[in-house]
């Protein structure tokens, strides 16, 4: 895993579902930060479709890993997951998060473990996320859901 992939990591639990207790489509800027194990920050604002908003409720890194996380849940303003993700290469990260959300505003904090050169290397990423408004600029990132 790299760091593009433990960034996308922390970014990965935007939204919780289309309900009352759900983050609410639009337009949503986000700051993700790797404290582990090189640290670095990314800010970008993401459009979140009603319909995208699903997607999110699954752990996931990014298009590389497969991922599956049996301990999942979220309500009450709260999210949490566990799991594992594997690249087309059979490579396995480990993966856990929680945080908590309300309808405009999402923390979340993951961590994991990653295997390099046959060493487990641990990683730490923190994403902070508000909602700017329900209109989304044409071609903003994110708005096929991911």
């Amino acid at each position: 895993m790299n760091r593009t992939a433990a960034l996308a990591c922390a970014a990965a639990v935007l939204a919780t579902g289309a309900t009352a207790e759900s983050i609410r489509p639009g337009l949503w800027s986000t700051t993700s930060t790797v404290s582990a194990p090189i640290h670095q920050t990314k800010s970008e604002n993401r459009c979140i479709t009603p319909k995208a908003i699903a997607k999110f409720l699954g752990c996931y890194i990014n298009h590389h890993y497969r991922c599956d996380c049996p301990e999942q849940a979220y309500g009450g303003g709260r999210i949490s997951f566990h799991g594992d993700c594997v690249d087309a290469k059979g490579r396995h990260v480990s993966i856990r998060g929680e945080g908590t959300y309300t309808a405009t505003t999402l923390q979340l904090s993951a961590e994991g473990k990653f295997s390099l050169m046959g060493m487990a290397v641990p990683y730490a990423t923190h994403t902070d996320s508000h909602w700017l408004g329900d209109v989304c600029p044409p071609g903003s990132p994110g708005s096929d859901g991911r």
